[in-house]
């Protein structure tokens, strides 16, 4: 990676050029993605096939929706994390439609929440305005806090890692994760 140019930078790139319908970004950007993204679709659906389908579905939608794309709602993890809970809990819905019972207390509270169809214009206008209000919330933490939330959601580092990493106690971290937590929840919640 050259020097000043971060990970969100290459991926905003690579969607920058899917925008363009350049096929070879779109293996690059599944190639540097696809592990993270695949982990996500897992923790959510549970099962490796359904995960396996989750992804495919999230990588078809990211084609077709990364025009629609804006660095400036959300960073491109976030966004194409969004797809993923998105096309689980589609999967999660039909499952359950199907006599499967496979989801769980929280997903089921989350699917009847949402719509039943792919992913139109309206719903892609949705995850932008959750990504904006997410990110107008997090704007709302101080700074350490919010720091420590996005290294801990975004780069996925434990809380140890964070303590190291930011020169803080380890108790520290935990109450900076916690309370910012819930001040994010808290504020989704008013603005919904």
């Amino acid at each position: 990676m050259p020097a000043g140019v971060t990970p969100d930078d290459e991926l905003m790139a690579l969607l920058d050029r899917l925008a363009s319908r350049d096929a070879t970004a779109l293996q690059s950007l599944y190639q540097r993605t696809s592990g993270r993204l695949y982990g996500l679709a897992l923790r959510a659906v549970r099962q490796t096939e359904w995960a396996e389908d989750v992804l495919q579905d999230a990588f078809l939608t990211i084609w077709r929706s990364a025009p629609e794309y804006r660095a400036s709602l959300s960073p491109p993890m976030a966004w194409m994390g969004l797809i993923v809970r998105s096309r689980a809990l589609d999967l999660l819905r039909r499952q359950r439609a199907e006599g499967a019972g496979r989801t769980q207390d929280f997903d089921e509270v989350l699917a009847e929440t949402l719509p039943a169809t792919q992913p139109g214009p309206q719903e892609l206008a949705d995850a932008s305005e959750q990504a904006l209000l997410l990110h107008q919330c997090l704007q709302q933490l101080a700074p350490a806090q919010r720091e420590a939330l996005s290294l801990a959601y975004m780069r996925e580092l434990s809380h140890s890692e964070l303590a190291e990493r930011l020169g803080q106690p380890l108790g520290t971290i935990k109450t900076w994760i916690r309370r910012g937590l819930d001040k994010l929840r808290a504020c989704m919640e008013r603005a919904a």
